[in-house]
């Protein structure tokens, strides 16, 4: 039997996070023993994983590369580790002199894996199932025969510095992506790695989320339904979707837009909420353990993303049947074919308000999506399987 280690930061809502506990729910558990790593014992999925998998203790020492830094530092001195007072300061300088949220994990990484546990267990593989630290925690603390990379994000367009990767993907022995167009982009970033990317599909099941999305939900009836699921970030959009809302309500549109998520903007966009007055309108309902309710229940199902590797949330709109609109970020052509089982609409408020008005006031167009995304079966089998022939 063969012995497998996932690592994963957390938890918490994403694509992601949701992917992984859908791969570890269709794992073969009489062929293979998996251990799972999280830096962090917390999120909403965390009860969702698989009794057969045996969690790693949390890291203790990682919590200090995630409080204010004096609180950390004193903390680091009183525990006897000062080598790790002198990294924490380190990763804030290295925090505080650059912008770009990926490339801070990257650059920070030398400092924050001393806080991380090396494992003495021999795994058949080890698998990094988020770019940045999981994966490099594969490489520099695991003893692992093969280690096994996962790209859930489109590369180029998060800014990430390839010259860190670079080496970390020479030790890899495989690297997969979630999208067509994530995969073209990777083998141009690394054409030296171009044997080892493919492609592999986020994991869904259609049977488990119909049958999540017949439980009740608390969604009004009223008005034009429209519903949204995502991390309250700005690669997700929504603040493009609050001015698209303040459209179609100057429009005379009764909408009810919810979204379902919570996150770093939540402030930014209660304050654009309000200075638009659409309170009664746009409705930041917080993280659902189970969203598929809400999405069955809207009438439209929008995704305004600036940019997605491959967008879970739509694949599950997709088996649920709903129309839905999506803006055009890069990879959207590998989810959604315009006009045949969505709607690709500009990436900007007046965009997004034209292709909701247009599915308002065409109900045969939803209807047509409706139909054919009924006919669209998911391979969840197909892409277990590109899985095990790699570990």
């Amino acid at each position: 039997m063969k012995r497998l280690l996932f690592v994963m930061n957390s938890l918490t809502v994403g694509g992601a996070e949701k992917a992984l506990v859908s791969l570890l729910q269709e794992i073969d558990y009489s062929s293979y023993e998996v251990d799972l790593m999280l830096f962090s014992h917390h999120g909403l999925f965390m009860n969702q994983i698989p009794p057969q998998v045996n969690l790693l203790p949390e890291p203790k020492l990682y919590k200090l590369f995630d409080m204010p830094v004096v609180k950390a530092i004193v903390l680091a001195m009183k525990l006897g580790r000062p080598d790790l007072a002198i990294a924490r300061v380190q990763a804030g300088f290295v925090f505080r002199s650059n912008h770009n949220r990926a490339v801070k994990e990257q650059l920070t990484w030398k400092y924050v894996r001393k806080a991380l546990p090396k494992l003495s267990t021999r795994y058949d593989a080890a698998i990094g199932y988020l770019e940045k630290s999981p994966h490099y925690y594969c490489i520099d603390r695991v003893n692992a025969a093969k280690v096994v990379a996962f790209i859930h994000t489109d590369y180029r367009f998060m800014g990430m510095d390839p010259l860190i990767d670079r080496p970390y993907f020479e030790r890899s022995s495989h690297i997969f992506t979630v999208s067509e167009s994530c995969v073209e982009i990777l083998h141009e970033e690394f054409p030296e790695f171009r044997e080892k990317i493919s492609l592999m599909y986020n994991i869904v099941s259609p049977k488990t989320i119909k049958r999540l999305a017949a439980e009740s939900s608390d969604l009004p009836q009223a008005g034009i339904r429209l519903v949204s699921v995502g991390r309250l970030s700005p690669p997700k959009g929504f603040d493009i979707a609050v001015q698209a809302c303040r459209i179609l309500v100057e429009c005379g549109h009764d909408i009810r837009w919810y979204v379902i998520g919570d996150g770093p903007e939540r402030a930014d966009l209660e304050r654009a909420i309000g200075e638009n007055n659409l309170q009664k309108h746009f409705i930041l309902s917080g993280v659902k353990e189970n969203p598929y309710p809400y999405v069955a229940s809207a009438d439209i199902y929008v995704q305004p993303s600036r940019f997605e590797g491959k967008c879970i949330a739509i694949d599950e709109a997709k088996i649920l049947c709903k129309p839905i609109v999506v803006t055009r970020f890069p990879s959207v052509a590998d989810q959604i074919m315009h006009l045949e089982n969505g709607y690709i609409a500009s990436s900007d408020p007046s965009g997004i308000a034209d292709a909701v008005e247009e599915l308002i006031k065409d109900p045969e167009l939803c209807r047509k999506f409706s139909e054919n995304l009924a006919s669209e079966v998911p391979d969840t089998a197909g892409e277990m399987e590109k899985f095990y022939s790699v570990i």
